[in-house]
């Protein structure tokens, strides 16, 4: 009976709902974009209610177009923007404040506060991360600061905080569930990746109540049940970078893979080892199945396929975000122009949260096509950055870069990147590997996949780009960039 896994891929600008069969093919997906608010410069919200409405509506939509028996899905898998930060009131159920997109910056200062009483290594040894607004911890706090009586419920008990995979888990299952997994437990600045515990010296540090925290559980387990679909499991979770890199098959120390989205997201397996970052990288937790965690290396690039949505909203020199290839492909080169896409500032390796979007180079001659091919390569510049200081920390050379995420399909930056990197990189045939992951690890709890070895039959590649620019063009090329990235750095 049981033939299909529904994956809930909740993303920063879209929900989506896409259902796989047993060779790990999408069957069907429903999508819907949700509004984004930005209430003041560097502050970026989301309406929780909304974000819910959305993926609920997605998740019955998909059923209903698949015109698949619920009796047929075996479970539902969970994938999330990671870091954007819910609080609700357990009672009503209520979020108190609008969700904080981990995109915001408004705890920026807040954040260089806890560095300059020197705090900056105990964070990173007990969470891997380095102190930044990225992260959920401090967001929480300004929630618990700024909105009128969220102090006092906190200290009733009645609000629970949640990343978003945790504020779905808890509507799916009619606030019977308050849980959440490892890897996304592991990007709220207040978990300790070591102890797999929530940290009561940075929670008090805070001033957030241990009351607020949901359980954290593996990534591969049952949580609860979604009556909605008549009781089907919600078995699976991981942050959509997580998933990705699982569903990529990244199951092995060294393997790398690259997420095209929204913002750009590149992780390395790195087994059951915590590598700690000498260059300003992330460890994070990949994963929990059974009682084997894995660790990853994480550089993220704050904003990737969102510089196209600017330059379609923003700048209006295209009418869709597809349209950007064509556009770039109007011209050989980028004829000097180069785009540093840091519009909420610039994350790994740089970690600077006042740099501001610079476009350096423009003559007279430069066009909107000159503009468009350096924002792609703009994205591929920040994705080699973080990939040279992998191979620092990792010890290692890359052999393949592992491509996914919507701008993947973009095969001019594809080819540059390979050209940049001087290594192959390889797209699948799959390319919704973050839904995929997360359907992978539903699937894995309840039984509809027996072992990891049997996924990995699943994965075949589609296209793989290989170097071909010379090697003076690159190092040329390269040259440019960073005398961009000199001329936006603030700190």
């Amino acid at each position: 009976m049981k033939k299909f896994i529904l994956a809930l891929d909740q993303g920063t600008s879209s929900s989506r709902a896409i259902i796989f069969d047993h060779d790990g093919n999408p069957c069907a997906v429903s999508q819907k974009e949700f509004t984004q608010y930005f209430p003041k410069p560097g502050w970026v919200e989301h309406d929780p209610e909304e974000i819910w409405a959305s993926e609920s509506s997605v998740m019955m939509d998909v059923v209903s177009k698949s015109g698949i028996d619920t009796a047929e899905i075996a479970a539902i898998g969970i994938t999330n923007q990671r870091e954007t930060t819910i609080v609700w009131d357990a009672e009503t159920g209520k979020p108190v404040y609008n969700a904080i997109v981990w995109q915001d910056r408004r705890t920026s200062e807040y954040c260089d506060s806890l560095k300059a009483l020197g705090l900056t290594e105990k964070v990173r040894d007990k969470t891997g991360l380095l102190i930044d607004a990225y992260f959920s911890g401090t967001k929480i706090r300004w929630i618990l600061e700024n909105v009128e009586g969220a102090r006092d419920l906190a200290r009733q008990g009645r609000l629970r905080f949640g990343t978003v995979d945790c504020w779905l888990i808890w509507k799916l299952t009619e606030g019977r569930v308050h849980c959440t997994d490892v890897s996304n437990a592991s990007r709220t600045m207040l978990f300790n990746i070591h102890t797999l515990k929530w940290d009561e010296e940075l929670l008090d540090l805070l001033g957030i109540p241990m009351s607020m925290m949901p359980q954290v559980r593996s990534s591969s387990e049952v949580y609860g049940s979604c009556e909605m679909l008549g009781g089907v499991p919600v078995a699976g979770a991981a942050g959509d970078q997580q998933a990705a890199l699982f569903g990529q098959m990244c199951t092995e120390p060294g393997e790398v893979k690259n997420t095209y989205g929204t913002g750009c997201f590149l992780l390395m397996n790195s087994g059951s080892k915590a590598i700690r970052s000498e260059n300003k990288l992330l460890t994070t937790i990949a994963w929990k199945i059974g009682d084997r965690v894995d660790y990853a290396l994480e550089g993220s690039v704050f904003v990737a396929g969102s510089i196209v949505q600017w330059l379609r909203d923003g700048l209006g020199i295209i009418k869709s975000s597809s349209d950007i290839e064509a556009l770039a492909m109007q011209v050989p080169d980028n004829g000097g122009v180069y785009l540093v896409p840091a519009l909420t500032g610039l994350g790994a390796p740089y970690w600077d949260p006042y740099a501001k979007g610079t476009i350096t180079g423009i003559t007279r001659g430069s066009t909107a096509a000159h503009i468009a091919r350096a924002a792609l390569e703009g994205i591929a510049f920040e994705t080699m950055d973080i990939v040279d200081a992998m191979r620092k920390d990792a010890g290692v050379a890359l052999r393949s870069l592992k491509v996914d995420g919507g701008a993947s399909r973009n095969n001019l930056m594809m080819q540059f990147q390979s050209d940049i990197l001087g290594t192959e990189v390889v797209r699948p045939v799959v390319t919704e590997t973050t839904a995929l992951g997360a359907s992978y690890l539903a699937g894995l709890a309840v039984g509809f996949w027996g072992s990891i070895e049997e996924l990995k039959s699943q994965w075949k590649a589609e296209r793989t780009f290989r170097p071909e620019a010379p090697a003076e063009t690159v190092s040329k090329s390269i040259a440019g960039w960073r005398d961009a990235i000199s001329r936006t750095l603030v700190k």
